[in-house]
């Protein structure tokens, strides 16, 4: 029997004799929660509380105390840490895996099978601790309501398909503007801090990360619209996000070999991102949120840039996509030219920096 009037010795005494055979490992853990009353970051009495609520068939209230005991011990340089609790710590982590384990081998018993791409497997991953939430964070400005979705299905885009029926002829034109080794200009201009979201030393005035421009900050260019008449003529059916001065872009990206995009956040949720993949000659990914997708050629990619996403070519040549950027399904005709509106007013009373992506 314990008191609260019993020392941590005194109690700690009481529940191992309670975790001896023929002892009642309840009383252990009754022992132990006094016991950390009075030391409540003890790692050792957390470790040992666990121990006994596993004994005592306690295991979601053992995974809890494990966890706290191991991000306790993450706190403290791993050196000090007695070798004891060291192997504690080690248990602590299996049993926890155990545990998780079991609980997910429960659920899916319990669910219809479902696959691990779509939203409810997403759910699951989500629950189970595999995949963290990601949601909207622009930069500028934010549009409340609109729907947190990393990947769109193009199938919602009914110009989708006949601009995706264009990728060779649109790669042709690029792979003539390729050929002019001066046509591309680097992305993160060197020096130029316009693009604050996009914080990358290495990548700021390289060719790592470069930009060929039919269409650039709600401009289009004219030189580089009459080099390549297919591709700027394919968006006529896309509805471009076109804000004064500011937007849309519509760009070749090319990303050298082994050149990496740290993650980031874009300007504003109004818009989403569509990439074209025109060349792929390998391993190449995008990440957004808790997604990764790996470009195909010809296959469209739609994606909302204010989710934290990041790229990279893993392969021995250059990737390059059609990028550009476009109105969001959800927002209306009206809420287009009010904020085309406001975003005009940001500028006029700002500045010439406001607003700027590029």
């Amino acid at each position: 029997m314990t008191t609260p009037f019993q020392t941590v010795p005194q109690l700690i005494d009481t529940a191992r004799r309670a975790l001896q055979p023929g002892g009642n490992p309840k009383d252990a853990v009754a022992a132990l929660s006094l016991a950390l009353q009075q030391a409540p970051r003890d790692i050792g009495l957390i470790l040992f509380l666990a121990d006994a609520q596993h004994a005592a068939g306690q295991k979601g209230e053992a995974g809890h105390a494990y966890g706290i005991a191991l991000r306790l011990a993450g706190q403290i340089n791993p050196a000090s840490i007695p070798e004891g609790i060291k192997q504690a710590l080690q248990r602590a982590t299996a049993r926890r895996a155990e545990y998780a384990a079991d609980y997910e081998a429960f659920l899916r018993g319990r669910v219809p099978r479902v696959a691990s791409d779509g939203r409810f497997g997403q759910a699951m991953e989500i629950l189970l601790g595999r995949k963290q939430i990601y949601v909207q964070q622009p930069t500028k400005f934010y549009f409340p309501g609109l729907p947190q979705i990393q990947f769109y299905d193009t199938a919602l885009f009914d110009w989708a398909r006949d601009l995706e029926a264009k990728t060779d002829l649109i790669r042709n034109e690029l792979l003539a503007v390729m050929s002019d080794s001066g046509s591309f200009e680097p992305y993160l201009p060197e020096e130029d801090n316009s693009r604050p979201h996009v914080q990358s030393v290495a990548l700021q005035g390289s060719l790592d990360w470069s930009a060929f421009y039919i269409w650039k900050d709600g401009a289009l260019v004219e030189e580089n619209a009459r080099r390549c008449p297919v591709t700027a003529a394919a968006f006529e059916n896309v509805p471009l996000d076109f804000l004064p001065g500011r937007a849309p872009s519509v760009l070749f990206s090319r990303l050298k070999p082994g050149a990496h995009i740290p993650a980031h956040t874009g300007l504003v949720n109004t818009r989403l991102i569509g990439h074209l993949p025109l060349l792929v000659p390998g391993p190449a990914w995008l990440r957004v949120g808790n997604e990764v997708h790996h470009w195909q050629e010809g296959k469209l990619v739609v994606f909302d840039d204010t989710i934290e996403h990041e790229a990279k070519n893993e392969a021995s040549e250059e990737r390059v996509v059609l990028l550009f950027d476009f109105w969001r399904p959800e927002i209306t005709v009206q809420e287009q030219e009010q904020i085309a509106a406001l975003i005009g007013a940001i500028v006029e009373y700002s500045g010439d920096a406001a607003m700027r992506e590029s």
